[in-house]
């Protein structure tokens, strides 16, 4: 057998295997380059905007390594855009909103910020029917439904929140992406943003190091089926909501739940209800109807009158703050990274 078969070429190291010179940087793009004098935009919104409102959506834990908010009231949000790795950072300046941006994906960010802030976004064609809805949207002017065009960054996070508690789910993003991911771009040393890893480090993660994430095999070998056909799916944030669904959903374990948690933030798609869910049928049931043991049947049964807008729905009814009594033990998280 030998000589049968050609030597293969190197591959360039993941992050965590970089000597400490060339850590942060790009698989094969050389050297980190300094910080530099950022990109800047000023962009007034058509209304009124609650930055942390919109923008809650994306970030995945206290301690979310690619989304701060600082006391000052910025917002810093480290991704991977098409360009290449970016940085964001987003403040309100009385009635404009005044972003920097840093690194190779730093021109794609700021082009998208009104997308990204709800400019495509229509509350006005919401029309509440139960007084709860109409008190919520008169407290919340501010919020508007962001549109990131990003489907991988909002899908991987939604494959590891799958059928485990919000802490589990929010510690293996953590630990994956400080360890997979490039720190971000400009200054955010102090902060310790990162960026997510690509697609071609996603799928070269060993077995060993999801388990150690506490990650099951079910949902890694999802996510190594999506970053395999990353740029189909990708392709998913410019369809319509009914085509962007069947898209993701083409994914062996990727269901209506995480479909519609990834294209609320990708699309901005405001009929996006989420389906599935432990908590939601109860919340929604609670709220409108005074049941608390609401299935997802019923919930959409009354979610009906808002068809085209039930994700703004049930956004306006998490923060009217009129959810059930809990009357039961919260859910044990799993380790399996003891096993």
């Amino acid at each position: 057998m030998a000589g049968r078969f050609a030597p293969r070429t190197a591959r360039p190291a993941l992050p965590h295997q970089a000597a400490p010179a060339t850590r942060g940087t790009v698989a094969g793009s050389g050297p980190a380059l300094p910080a530099g004098p950022p990109l800047t935009r000023e962009w007034t919104p058509p209304g009124p905007l609650d930055l942390r409102l919109v923008l809650s959506p994306l970030r995945r834990g206290p301690a979310d390594p690619t989304f701060r908010m600082t006391a000052d009231g910025r917002f810093w949000r480290a991704t991977r855009t098409p360009e290449g790795p970016g940085t964001l950072r987003v403040v309100a300046r009385g009635d404009r909103v005044g972003a920097e941006a840093w690194g190779p994906g730093a021109e794609w960010l700021l082009a998208g910020l009104p997308a990204l802030l709800g400019a495509d976004d229509d509350p006005d064609a919401f029309t509440p029917h139960h007084r709860l809805l109409a008190a919520a949207q008169h407290r919340r002017p501010g919020l508007r439904l962001l549109r990131t065009g990003l489907v991988m960054e909002s899908l991987i996070p939604s494959v590891l929140e799958q059928k485990v508690t919000t802490d589990e789910a929010y510690r293996a993003w953590r630990l994956l992406v400080r360890r997979y991911g490039t720190p971000a771009p400009g200054p955010t040393a102090e902060l310790g943003l990162h960026v997510m890893p690509d697609a071609r480090t996603w799928a070269m993660i060993p077995s060993w190091e999801w388990h150690k994430a506490g990650v099951d095999a079910k949902r890694s070998s999802t996510i190594m089926r999506a970053v395999r056909v990353a740029r189909r799916l990708e392709e998913a944030s410019r369809m319509p909501l009914a085509e962007a669904t069947a898209r993701l959903e083409l994914i062996p374990g990727i269901g209506p739940w995480t479909s519609a948690e990834t294209l609320q933030r990708s699309n901005g798609a405001p009929d996006a209800v989420t389906v599935g869910d432990y908590h939601l049928p109860g919340i929604v049931g609670h709220a409108l109807a005074d049941n608390r043991h609401a299935d997802d049947e019923e919930m959409l049964a009354l979610l009906t009158p808002y068809k085209g807008q039930r994700h703004r729905a049930t956004r306006l009814i998490l923060l009217s703050g009129r959810t059930p009594e809990r009357r039961g033990p919260r859910m044990t998280p799993g380790n399996i990274a003891a096993l």
